[in-house]
């Protein structure tokens, strides 16, 4: 029998509308049309500018021949142009493809055939590694080059200028809504692996729901003012390009992460938010004193991602006057889709007992359906008792649709109605989720598993390393033994592997002390991951 509720209560255009991240902006340039939305140097677009340029560029593309399922590339720092493009791209079911600055031409060619760009936007700082792409590459966007008068260090190579095509558009395009949330928004390559990288597929309705998610996780409103020193490449910004938005804030964009330019412009314009890798918390800790500041305004809020910044991090962080949010995700989905939400019992808790808490990655965002650990082979559940080691699962309308052009991956990534993160992890009594290490960097010795990130936490308590990573060494009798690359504060301080040592003894097990410290830089990804694979093939090699 059919229930009373399914009868004469259909959806139609009254009651239904796909959500959509580019709604945020209408809205904002309605409700705020003359609060500054955009600083960059010099120049302050309103919201009512920042939606009329957002208007133009979709207008521009549409003129060209961009339809709904194409590809518009972009190479640019965190600039107005690639925030813009975060709008006018979507604004006509287009897909935007933000490159990460970082890569070389072959690994840019390789995304501009992958992702069948049809545009690419290109800010001339990088037009020598863009002119050496499209030589490889089988095929030949429309090339629009950003002129950005902050930085004209590189040549012109397109048909025109951004400003330029602007022009071209209509300021008062209504653009063309999406006719399904589930239509593709963007499209993000993964990060920090080798051979060719993935291409994650996003919809509107996962950036919408992200969005409000990190809104409300990160204490958003028209108060906030955010700092760009989080890239807006990496997972579209871990989509606070739209949250931002979305509560009516202002966005300072930043062209790269520099100490130096971050702590006068959060006290110049009485920054309230901002994000990053745990690479730029320890650049700001490590930053010469007459470049650090004391701010009026604070504490700023700062999330980080990835693994847990260790405790000696989070502490310095908190006196210099910014409050750590830890954040998890990744760019399959969306970014950020847990945090360790705070409670109040923790507020008389100091030092490293504070930050123990702090550090774990925590409960499932608002936005997430479910967060799990489970036995990756059985896909049950592990015990939540703070030591049963499983994988981290998600699932929810903020995953990624799929890789692009790769089913196969899909369909493992996906398997179980769960995203497997390829995250170690443990749960808490309280519910809340702990990494201890990826599944490829654990350390299998002697048959005892070793956490690389437990060692890593020592390390980083040194007072002479700024940074630290351990990697697994193959070693005849053991099978693996731990090998640690630090960077010490200071070159000139006389720091030895014998003393390193020394203090790991002091303060772990013997068997999880490194056999082996290496003195070095660490290489890192342009999101400010550090690139174990590069370090597990040095570390072989020795």
């Amino acid at each position: 029998m059919k229930s009373p509720y399914d009868t004469h209560l259909d959806r139609n255009k009254a009651n239904y509308q796909p959500l959509s991240p580019v709604k945020f902006l209408v809205r904002a340039a309605a409700v705020y049309p003359n609060k500054t939305a955009v600083i960059h140097g010099s120049k302050r677009y309103s919201y009512a500018e920042f939606y009329t340029r957002s208007r133009r560029l979709a207008s521009s593309l549409l003129n060209r021949g961009v339809a709904q399922g194409d590809t518009v590339s972009i190479m640019a720092p965190n600039i107005p142009a690639l925030l813009e493009a975060h709008y006018g791209v979507p604004m006509i079911g287009a897909v935007l493809n933000a490159l990460n600055i970082r890569l070389d031409a072959a690994a840019i060619a390789f995304m501009l055939d992958h992702g069948e760009a049809k545009v690419i936007l290109t800010d001339r700082m990088f037009s020598s590694v863009i002119e050496d792409a499209l030589k490889i590459a089988s095929n030949t966007p429309l090339v629009i080059d950003i002129d950005d008068p902050l930085d004209q260090s590189g040549e012109l190579l397109g048909e025109m200028t951004y400003e330029a095509f602007l022009e071209e558009g209509d300021p008062d395009f209504s653009g063309i809504p999406a006719e399904n949330e589930w239509q593709a928004l963007s499209l993000n390559y993964t990060s920090g692996t080798t051979g060719d990288p993935k291409g994650v597929v996003y919809h509107h309705r996962g950036a919408f729901l992200n969005a409000l998610g990190n809104t409300i996780s990160f204490g958003l409103n028209p108060q906030t003012v955010y700092l760009w020193t989080l890239p807006m490449f990496h997972c579209n910004g871990w989509t606070y390009t739209w949250a931002v938005t979305a509560a009516c804030g202002t966005h300072v964009c930043l062209r790269s992460v520099d100490p130096a330019l971050i702590f006068p412009m959060i006290e110049e314009y009485k920054v309230t938010h901002m994000c990053g890798a745990p690479i730029v918390l320890t650049m700001l800790i490590h930053a010469p004193s007459e470049v650090q500041r004391n701010f009026e305004h604070g504490p700023i809020e700062i999330a980080t991602g990835g693994a847990a910044p260790p405790s000696a991090v989070i502490e310095d962080m908190e006196k210099m006057g910014f409050r750590v949010t830890h954040l998890y995700g990744m760019t399959e989905s969306y970014g950020p889709s847990t945090l360790c939400a705070w409670q109040s019992d923790w507020d008389d808790l100091e030092g490293e007992a504070r930050a123990a808490v702090m550090a774990r990655q925590g409960v499932n965002y608002i936005t997430l359906e479910d967060q799990t650990v489970m036995d990756s082979e059985t896909m049950q559940p592990v015990p939540a008792d703070g030591e049963t080691i499983g994988e981290l699962m998600l699932r929810g309308n903020t995953v990624m649709r799929g890789y692009l052009k790769n089913p196969k991956t899909t369909n493992d990534t996906l398997a179980g109605g769960w995203l497997h993160t390829g995250d170690l992890a443990v749960m808490h009594e309280d519910g809340y989720i702990e990494i201890k290490d990826r599944a490829k960097d654990i350390i299998i010795s002697g048959g005892e598993n070793i956490s690389s990130l437990e060692i890593e936490e020592v390390l980083y308590k040194h007072p002479q390393i700024m940074e630290a990573a351990v990697v697994a060494r193959p070693d005849e009798k053991w099978g693996e033994t731990p090998c640690a690359f630090v960077t010490p504060i200071d070159a000139k301080s006389g720091l030895d592997e014998a003393q390193v040592q020394a203090y790991c003894r002091e303060n772990m097990a013997h068997f999880k002390c490194p056999k082996m410290i290496i003195f070095s830089e660490l290489p890192k990804t342009s999101t400010g991951k550090i690139q174990k694979f590069v370090l597990r093939e040095r570390a072989k090699a020795m």
